[in-house]
């Protein structure tokens, strides 16, 4: 039944008695030019629903009744528009009738309730969208280059020098020079850290080697010796780990298929005629769906 549901064909189908019942059932029967509006039960229904999700609560018979008037409103100036041509050419309109369709077309996709397998598939065909990135927590000091001049290189070497004898007693909290920044982190996703040091920083600390002092390392700010305390490598998270987001996922992307196979369905009817001018275009040009496809090959 799932893989039923899954055929763009069925797809086509569903919305093809959605459209249907939307233009035969929901409409009045007797169009939009006519003198004669007609408010239905499930159309009184929809109103009150609409009250009672806005205000929590039933609306009042004069409440209803206002309702009832305002729909109907509605419904004489849209047919008077209608009739007076302002839905031709209009942008917004065009716009807002595309949407609608599109969103029928998601209500469509919405029925296909995805298995585990087509989970998993989805998972590890976008590895890009779920992977847990490599953390690190490290200590830094900094090395302020502005302030010690040509010499920040070389007190930089003294430095680390010092911090590498086993019998070090130097006290990490004051050496070196202040920054706003803290000088140790706990495990800390390498991107959180390219936003606070720089791309190039973050790069240079993935390979450090854990529990040795290392550097200088160069930042946006200046010079920092490194000591890496702990390192969690970036992986690929099991489907259980990250259902929620995998189902997210692949919804967007099923919603945006339906929709793409959609309109190729209904593009299949149309011969696409684009007239074009100026320098190197012809003056009209005919393109079917068969040409179009032939010439992006």
């Amino acid at each position: 039944m799932k893989s039923f549901l899954r055929e763009p064909l069925v797809h086509f189908l569903i919305i093809g008695v959605a459209l249907f019942i939307l233009f035969e059932v929901v409409n009045d029967p007797v169009g939009p030019q006519s003198n004669r509006v007609v408010i239905t039960n499930g159309q009184i229904e929809s109103l009150k629903a609409r009250f009672v999700k806005t205000w929590q609560r039933q609306p009042t018979r004069e409440e209803l009744d206002e309702l009832i008037n305002g729909h109907v409103r509605e419904e004489i100036l849209y047919r008077e528009a209608l009739a007076l041509g302002m839905d031709k050419d209009d942008g917004v309109v065009r716009r807002r009738m595309t949407q609608k369709l599109e969103l029928m077309s998601d209500d469509i996709a919405g029925i296909t309730i995805p298995s585990n397998e087509d989970l998993q598939d989805f998972l590890e065909s976008h590895p890009e969208l779920f992977r847990i990135e490599p953390q690190v927590a490290f200590r830094q000091i900094y090395i302020d280059v502005e302030k010690r001049g040509i010499a920040a290189d070389m007190e930089a070497e003294q430095l680390l020098a010092l911090l590498s004898e086993t019998e070090s007693k130097l006290d990490l909290d004051t050496v070196g020079d202040n920054l706003m920044l803290p000088r140790k982190f706990n495990l800390v996703a390498v991107s959180e850290i390219a936003k606070m040091f720089g791309e190039k920083f973050s790069l240079e600390l993935i390979k450090c080697t854990k529990g040795q002092w290392v550097g200088p390392i160069q930042s946006g700010y200046g010079l920092h010796l490194v000591l890496v305390s702990d390192r969690v490598a970036g992986r690929l998270p099991g489907l259980e780990e990250v259902r929620g987001t995998v189902e997210w996922e692949w919804s967007t992307a099923h919603k945006k298929t339906v929709r793409d196979n959609i309109y190729n369905k209904l593009r299949e009817k149309y011969t696409i005629e684009i007239e074009e001018s100026g320098d190197g275009f012809k003056n009209a040009q005919t393109v079917t769906v068969a040409q179009a496809a032939q010439e992006m090959k």
